[in-house]
C-alpha cells in the first residue's frame, strides 16, 4: 500500500530532515517508527530538504507498506511512536507512481520575523529576533518584486552545494506584518540550498540600508555567493505547504 504523510516538527533537536551520518534527523527517526510497525525497513521519500533548525508545518513524505492499514489507524499509531516535537497531522493513499518530491508542482515556505529590543519568550526557536536597526517595508516590498520571476539565483545558494544550474522561478514572494511580526510568504516549484534564508539575509541588508534595490538587481544575473549578505537564522523559516497536481495535502 502507498501512502502520503503530512508532517509538523521542530527542528532545534535535529539535524535537518535527511539522514546523516553521526546525526539525529527527523528522517530517521519517522522510518524507525514505520520500521517498527511495519515489521520490515521501511524508507521514505520528502517533499524536500530542511536544514538543522528548520521547522515544518506542512513537510510531505511518501513510502509504501506490505501491511495495510486505515489512514487514520496508521496515523495514530505512528504518532504514538514519535517524539512530541514531530507530528503526522494526515496520511493519505496515493497512487503507485506518488513521489512526495517528484510530483511536487509547488513548494511554500515562510520566514517569520520578530522586530524589537524584547522578544516574547514562546517565540523562542520560532522566529528571528532582530533587535538591530528598523526596516525599510516600503523597500522590503520592492526587493520582493525583484526577486518575483525567473533568475540566476547562484548568489543564493550556498557555494558548495550549488548546481550547475542555478536558475529558478520564484512564483511569488509577499512580505505582511502583525505589530511586530514580519512574515515572508515564498513559493516556487523547487530551491536551491539555503536559498530562502539567503534571500532573506539579502533582503535585511536591503531594508537597514546597507545595500541598495541595484545591488539586488546584479546579485540575480548569476554573481558569486560571496557578493551577497549573510544566511538568516534556520529558526525563523518554515516549511509550509507542497501542492500537488491531483492531491490535496492541506
Amino acid at each position: 500500500m502507498n501512502y502520503a504523510a503530512k508532517i509538523s516538527y521542530l527542528g532545534k533537536n535535529y539535524s535537518g530532515w535527511q539522514i546523516q551520518p553521526d546525526a539525529i534527523s527527523i528522517q530517521e527517526i519517522i522510518e524507525g517508527v514505520l520500521t517498527k510497525i511495519a515489521g520490515s525497513e521501511i524508507r521514505i521519500t520528502g517533499a524536500g530538504r530542511t536544514d538543522k533548525g528548520v521547522n515544518a508545518w506542512g513537510q510531505v513524505a511518501s513510502f509504501s507498506m506490505e501491511k495495510v492499514f486505515t489512514p487514520e489507524k496508521l496515523r495514530l499509531a505512528i504518532n504514538f511512536y514519535l517524539p512530541e516535537d514531530i507530528r503526522i497531522m494526515k496520511i493519505f493513499n496515493v497512487p503507485e507512481d506518488f513521489n512526495a518530491r517528484y510530483s511536487a508542482i509547488l513548494r511554500e515556505y515562510k520566514y517569520f520575523i520578530y522586530h524589537d529590543s524584547v522578544c516574547p519568550p514562546m517565540l523562542n526557536n520560532f522566529v528571528w529576533w532582530r533587535k538591530g536597526r528598523k526596516w525599510d517595508f516600503e523597500l522590503v516590498k520592492e526587493a520582493c518584486k525583484l526577486i518575483e520571476g525567473r533568475h540566476d539565483f547562484k548568489a543564493f545558494c550556498r557555494a558548495v552545494e550549488c548546481p550547475e544550474d542555478s536558475f529558478r522561478t520564484v512564483e511569488s514572494l509577499k512580505i505582511r506584518n502583525k505589530g511586530n511580526l514580519s512574515i515572508i510568504s515564498i513559493k516556487a516549484k523547487s530551491f536551491l540550498t539555503n536559498m530562502v534564508r539567503i534571500i532573506i539575509g539579502n533582503i535585511n541588508s536591503i531594508a537597514i540600508g546597507r545595500n541598495n534595490l541595484e545591488w539586488l538587481k546584479d546579485l540575480l544575473n548569476g554573481r558569486e555567493r560571496e557578493n551577497s549578505e549573510m544566511t538568516a537564522p534556520a529558526c525563523g523559516l518554515w516549511f509550509w505547504k507542497v501542492k500537488y497536481k491531483n492531491l490535496s495535502v492541506n
